[in-house]
């Protein structure tokens, strides 16, 4: 059988299949949902949860194993230098079991709860980042998390105890032509009797080249008795018809298996299935739910290790007869740096834990965690680089040859970035986040900017969204923030006064969700065009709930006796740096250049400004800009490698 022909698909479709793809229902309560609809639900994260007591012994069981392993088995240095991590690292890590963190204790894996897998991803992650991406590819997006979630009592048995020990695994979604937009996807899947035929190419498949297992994300053709639609597989990579066409070579995280892997009438067995068919999108958003924490994790990683090389550097280095940390210039760097590093420590494991105990709905904390800590990783790393000057852009390899200590800030730099694109872009997660900061606004009056929608249907919008307004727009007036003893606990005798910055949050959560509805009164049907508005909305919540986790995280942290003076005093800073940020966000929501740029952007591509680009020469090579993806059999060598 062939497969069917991709047609091409209108803004309208692809929105369509992105929200049939959603977690529609809230079936438990949501902090930062609540945060956007002007409700500060301080009672949802604090007190600060905590791990039961065997979670703790057994995860800190392994953290010391891992710890020496990192120390005396991974070589960051060698991995960056060879552009590949060793063989018998890998072996390693298997038989340590750090494949196998996630994974049940009765399927041969470690049962670790979110807390220490992101403990564990974190400590990687300083060692190697492209170690931490192989674990976390494994096991945040790869077939471990979609089985434990979605998978069959067979599926589970079959396949667990593999990729607990022994085998490597991949996700494949994004094809050359299709990123974030899944309703143009290629990948076909065309029922054949008791199995499916893929014909397909799937991009950036991170442990695509080495691994053993893959989940794939194919389209179904609806026919007679098959409902059809993007369904997800577990493939083996060995199966006849898959080839890893490349490997592919990147900025950084030079090391990582990531290549391009072409299906050509591979049979794959029906009962390797992931849930029904069309459940394929729902399956992959739901695993990222809390499979981005993993992100969120390495970043928290980078900036401890920001902060200790910025402490080092800063004392020894003097200028002006004193060391550079004693210049202001230099000071507020490192204190921007030590403060943000406690808030994303404080976002990672407030968020791992709300995880872990299952009360609350943590897909909208899931993703501002993994938006606002790769944006903040990457402004920590480039201010060390700026700390450390010339040598921070000097390679460590080049440090040690003229007899320096190989501090590798500018590899650091070049592997961070990835982060902002990994797993969701930035600007895709300002859309993802805002849908569903606006979703109790579209519950109630989305068929009326819906044009679809008939005129009965409008009415009967009309009337819910009245009753809804009724009730909530006056409840945005006033609130705890604008009375002065509130959140009284947070300001303990000895210590700096957080209340005020917690009562800050309340007031400018109130004030958000104003914003958001003179917005939408104002745009209506056209507000889902304005993403840089959007994007200032979802930014403003990420530092509100980043604000909330480091309040909380601080006086959790005094009640146990851990270093709770100095834990005020960086959330203190924190918070203060970020009501400065918040404030700006807000006066640009009204006052930007959105409506010029618009103009600008069509004036670049009328080609309006090309008298602009001359005087150059472009270096760039030959080649369509997408590469041809046509199904058919594949005409490169195998370049995949499993690792035994």
């Amino acid at each position: 059988m062939t497969a069917p022909s991709v047609r091409p698909v209108s803004e309208r479709e692809a929105r369509q299949v992105a929200e049939a793809a959603r977690e529609q229902d809230w079936k438990k309560p949501s902090f930062a949902k609540e945060l956007f609809l002007g409700r500060f639900r301080l009672d949802l994260i604090h007190p600060h949860p905590t791990p039961a007591p065997d979670d703790v012994r057994r995860g800190e069981e392994f953290l010391g194993k891992l710890r020496e392993f990192c120390e005396t088995r991974i070589d960051g240095a060698r991995i960056e230098r060879e552009a590949k991590i060793p063989d018998e690292t890998v072996g390693g890590l298997k038989e340590l079991g750090a494949f196998g963190m996630k994974i049940d204790i009765k399927y041969g894996g470690l049962g670790l709860n979110h807390v220490y897998y992101n403990k564990a991803l974190a400590l990687v992650g300083s060692a190697s980042p492209v170690v931490g991406a192989l674990l976390s590819a494994h096991q945040s997006i790869g077939v471990p998390q979609p089985l434990k979630l979605f998978g069959t009592q067979e599926q589970k048995e079959k396949f667990l105890p593999r990729c607990a020990r022994t085998d490597i695994t991949a996700f494949l979604l994004t094809e050359p032509d299709v990123g974030s937009d899944p309703a143009r996807l290629a990948t076909s899947a065309v029922p054949d009797g008791d199995d499916y035929v893929l014909d397909g190419v799937k991009l950036w498949t991170t442990n695509g080249v080495v691994a053993d297992l893959l989940v794939v994300m194919a389209r179904v053709p609806k026919s007679e008795g098959h409902r059809g639609g993007i369904t997800a597989f577990v493939v083996e990579a060995a199966a006849e018809g898959v080839t890893v066409e490349n490997r592919n070579a990147f900025m950084g995280l030079r090391g990582i298996e990531n290549g391009v892997t072409r299906f050509h009438q591979v049979r794959v067995p029906a009962a390797n299935r992931i849930g029904p068919e069309g459940a394929g999108l729902k399956i992959a958003l739901t695993t990222l739910n809390t499979g981005r924490l993993s992100i969120p994790a390495m970043c928290a990683s980078s900036g401890k290790w920001a902060l200790k090389i910025a402490r080092e550097w800063s004392s020894a280095r003097e200028q002006w007869g004193k060391p550079i940390a004693k210049h202001e210039a230099v000071g507020s760097k490192i204190s921007f740096i030590a403060a943000t590093t406690f808030a994303l420590e404080a976002i990672v494991d407030l968020s791992g834990q709300m995880a872990d105990e299952e009360r609350n709905d943590i897909r909208i904390e899931a993703a501002l965690a993994k938006l606002y800590a790769s944006e903040m990783a990457w402004l920590m790393t480039d201010e060390l680089v700026q700390i450390r000057g010339g040598r921070g852009y000097e390679s460590a390899d080049s440090l040690a040859a003229r007899g320096e200590r190989a501090v590798p800030a500018e590899q650091m730099l070049r592997d961070s970035r990835i982060n902002r694109i990994f797993e969701g872009s930035t600007e895709i997660m300002h859309l993802l986040i805002a849908r569903e900061a606006v979703d109790a606004h579209l519950s109630v009056a989305g068929d009326l900017i819906d044009p679809d929608k008939s005129l009965g249907d409008k009415a009967r919008a009309g009337a819910r969204a009245g009753g809804f307004y009724a009730r909530w727009l006056p409840k945005l007036v006033a609130g705890p923030g604008a009375l002065p003893r509130t959140y009284s606990e947070f300001h303990p005798a000895g210590h700096r006064d957080l209340s005020g910055h917690l009562r800050y949050v309340e007031r400018s959560s109130r004030k958000l969700a104003r914003s958001t509805f003179y917005a939408m009164s104002r745009w209506q049907g056209r507000m889902e065009t304005k993403q840089g508005f959007l994007g200032r909305i979802v930014d403003i919540g990420a530092e509100l709930f980043a604000m909330s986790a480091a309040c909380v995280r601080a006086e959790h942290l005094r009640l146990r006796g851990e270093h709770g003076g100095e834990a005020y005093q960086l959330a203190d800073a924190f918070c203060r740096q970020s009501r400065i940020r918040v404030e700006e966000l807000f006066r640009r929501l009204w006052t930007n250049t959105d409506d010029l740029d618009r103009k600008v952007v069509s004036g670049v591509l009328a080609g309006s400004y090309e008298w602009l680009e001359s005087g150059i020469v472009d270096p760039s090579g030959e080649g369509p800009w997408i590469a041809d993806a046509t199904p058919g059999p594949s005409k490169a060598e195998n370049v995949h490698r499993p690792i035994r």
